[in-house]
């Protein structure tokens, strides 16, 4: 990766609670561009990478840099105006009021006659409209309350928000586990067209068969290690599994090589 398509990279991150080490040494790379998807068992250390990522929590040690600069984010508040999103399975929008205002929230367009301020319905309609066509996403009414939307139409929304205001970086955490089938397959065409559009996508998901549909690679955390690293179609469910239970051998990304595991313990 050049330094030019590089967008985050995370050098031996570790985080400590008290004696429990969450993450022991977690290094990778993130391409614009480019979705990757962190599988591991519960408790491998995914949603700590994430959080640590989005300003949610501080690491013990190790370097996140973005966009070629280090950075130490204090709140997910200073991540987001830096371009990093994170999109949980609760979302953050407001149900009581209609897609436009959720779009715009914070950020509402106003022209002040003799002084009174008048929003400009119109316009934030139509921009809302055109950021939705250009996903592909059909909502009969801009103005019906999100509440009245289905599950994956409101993760529509936020995406949509998402990209519309120049995010960089999205980090999807268990995104479709809410969903259904048709749901779950627009939401995976949605992330492909993110992605093909220049930003960065870490999708956090336990179902193997997503993560080959949308991933360009995959990252596997197992006991506060990374232990695969590996583009999508250069392996298979079965060799992820394995490097999901200890069973299979994990790749040394920075040193280009592979470590002996053991079923219960880290690498070697």
């Amino acid at each position: 990766m050049t330094e030019a398509t590089s967008l985050l990279r995370l050098e031996e991150i570790t985080k400590n609670f008290g004696a429990i080490e969450a993450l022991r040494g977690i290094s990778f790379e993130i391409n614009r561009g480019e979705a990757v998807v962190l599988l591991g068992d519960n408790g491998a250390g995914k949603s700590t990478l994430v959080k640590i990522i989005s300003g949610g929590m501080q690491q013990s040690g190790g370097k996140v840099i973005f966009e070629g600069v280090e950075r130490n984010f204090s709140s997910p508040a200073e991540a987001k105006a830096a371009g990093i999103e994170t999109v949980y399975q609760d979302l953050s929008l407001c149900t009581n009021v209609d897609v436009v205002a959720n779009f715009f929230m914070g950020r509402e367009i106003v022209k002040r006659w003799f002084g009174i301020p008048i929003l400009q319905e119109a316009e934030m309609e139509a921009a809302v409209a055109k950021a939705m066509a250009n996903a592909g996403t059909k909502i009969p009414s801009l103005r019906t309350n999100v509440e009245h939307l289905s599950g994956g139409q409101r993760q529509a929304i936020e995406l949509n928000r998402f990209v519309h205001w120049g995010g960089k970086l999205v980090l999807l955490d268990e995104p479709f586990a809410a969903l259904g089938v048709e749901q779950t397959r627009r939401g995976l065409d949605m992330i492909k067209r993110i992605a093909a559009q220049g930003i960065g996508v870490i999708i956090i998901t336990h179902i193997m068969t997503q993560a080959f549909q949308v991933a360009d690679r995959i990252v596997v955390i197992r006991q506060g290690r990374v232990a695969g690293d590996v583009p999508t179609r250069e392996t298979s469910p079965d060799e992820v599994v394995g490097m999901i239970t200890g069973e299979a051998q994990a790749y040394d990304k920075p040193s280009g090589q592979a470590q002996e595991t053991r079923p219960n313990g880290p690498p070697t």
